[in-house]
Order: structure tokens, then sequence, then C-alpha cells
């Protein structure tokens, strides 16, 4: 497992047991009495092998024992935990893919629901399908107050899409999270560059804790956990080999977010430049959520 913790720190991993309570090692449970907030990964409670099973494995955050144990230790640490689950969607035949916020006294404050669904078709790599179980999110959630600063949550592949952080960014947005399972091909062509592209252009810290390894004979993901700084440096980073859990941690500094913002203001044309439809895009937008730049 990797994973940032602000302090931040991030933590990259492998799932855990889908069934199995949270059970952090003593490096994981040391920066639980040492940090200000603890950022994990997506689908955090397993990745499955195909579509089916990843339906059969979701259990809701009441009857998870994964969450319920993650809850037990953001009580007993007084610290926020944000973590990437799968959660059961209306009817049965699909799943949420969701990013939730448990707060200090182990209490579920925040939910976001993955909007930009990861379906590729990789030449000479990966081809998955997450449409065919997962059902997408249909809004974005406003930047909610915590210890380590107003907080913005996204999900992998949502990272590449600007008009998400964007919107945030507009609520004054100052960390935006990017918990994700990315696979090895993608990863190793985007993944830091679209981070930091992200951090740079909405001048926010951007966390993004990330799955590492292989999960099952048919998914290796690309670890590379990463903390960046508003200017786009970055903080900490972790490896994409898997042995055992990781945290890599960076304090977050919000006068950095404010400087930034004051020396280089970022302002928008919007009168001049428009949404503009194009039957050849090949990244589909989520007009129905964020219809204007």
């Amino acid at each position: 497992m990797q994973s940032p913790g602000v302090k931040s720190g991030s933590c990259g991993r492998k799932s855990w047991s889908p069934l199995g309570s949270f059970k952090p090692d003593s490096y994981i449970r040391h920066w639980l009495t040492e940090g200000e907030a603890l950022f994990l990964p997506e689908a955090s409670d397993y990745i499955a092998s195909s579509p089916a099973e990843t339906v059969s494995l979701v259990r809701s955050t009441k009857d998870s024992e994964f969450v319920k144990g993650l809850q037990d230790e953001a009580r007993a640490a007084n610290l926020p935990i944000n973590v990437g689950i799968h959660e059961p969607a209306d009817g049965g035949k699909k799943v949420k893919n969701t990013l939730i916020w448990i707060d200090g006294k182990g209490d579920i404050v925040q939910r976001y629901q993955k909007l930009h669904l990861f379906d590729v078709e990789i030449e000479n790599g990966p081809i998955l399908r997450e449409s065919k179980s997962v059902e997408k999110g249909m809004s974005i959630l406003s930047p909610f107050d915590t210890p380590v600063g107003l907080v913005g949550l996204t999900i992998c592949f949502d990272l590449r899409f600007p008009e998400i952080s964007l919107a945030l960014k507009r609520q004054n947005c100052q960390i935006i999270t990017y918990p994700s399972a990315f696979t090895v091909p993608t990863g190793r062509a985007h993944w830091d560059i679209l981070l930091r592209a992200r951090a740079i252009e909405c001048q926010s810290y951007v966390i993004a804790a990330a799955q590492a390894g292989e999960h099952n004979s048919k998914r290796i993901s690309y670890g590379h956990s990463m903390i960046v700084s508003p200017w786009g440096e970055v903080l900490a980073q972790l490896g994409g080999d898997f042995t055992e859990p990781e945290i890599v941690t960076a304090d977050i500094d919000l006068d950095v977010v404010t400087r930034i913002k004051r020396e280089m203001p970022l302002n928008r044309r919007t009168c001049v430049y428009t949404q503009t439809d194009s039957q050849n895009e090949r990244l589909t937008m989520r007009r129905d959520v964020y219809p204007e730049v």
C-alpha cells in the first residue's frame, strides 16, 4: 500500500481483503498518531478480477469490516482518513466507486462518487471497461473544511478532465485529491505530468494516493503516490514496486496557496472562450455535470 499523510500522509498499497477489517502495520499506526490526515487510494477495499466479482464483493459502509476498521482507527487516533471504496448501487447490478471522508470522530461526513469511468483499450496494453460494473457519479462535491485545509475530492480517471479541478478552484479549494489505481502503461506516460498540471493550473496542493503492484492475474497498478505543491513541485513520492505498505508525507502550508494566487492571479477570460462541442472528442466531457469552463 502506498499513501500520502499532512503533515499530510498518502499511502500506496495493494487492496486489503474486502471482507477483512483494516489492520494497520506498525508504520501506518505510527502515522495515525503523528499525522493530521491520512489519504488512501482508490478502491482500497478491493480490486476484483471481473465485473461480476466486483459486484459480488461489494458491501455497504455499515456492513464493511474494512470501513468499520478505518472508522475505529480514525476515532482512536482522532485522525481524518480519506479512502476510496466500493458501495452498492441501486438495483444490485452495479457498484459505486466512491471516496469517503472519515472525520476524527470516526464518522463518514463527506462522500464523492467518481464522475468519469475508465473505459479504455490501449494498444498492446490493458482493455478495461469500468462502466460494466460501476455506476457513474452525477455531481461535483463542493470543497469542505478539514484540519489540513479546504479539500476537493476526485478519483483517478477524473484526473484527465481539468473541468472538475477548475470547478473546485473556483470554490477556493486548497487541496485536491486524486486517489488512483493507474495502469502501468498510462501511469508511465501521464501520471506525474497530469498531477503537476492540475496543481499548477488550480494553484492547489494535489494529493494522489496510488495503488501499487499486482492485485490479480489481470491487474497491476502503477503506484508512485505523490504530493505536489501549488507551484507544481513534487514534495514527496513513492515508487512503483509493492513489497509492503508505504506512506509518504509532506507538510502543507496554506500560506503558499495564498501567496501564489496573489503573485500570479489566473483571471479566466470566459467572455472570450466557452466550452465547445466536438463529435471527435475522445475524452467525453460530462457537460451534464459541469456546463461551463
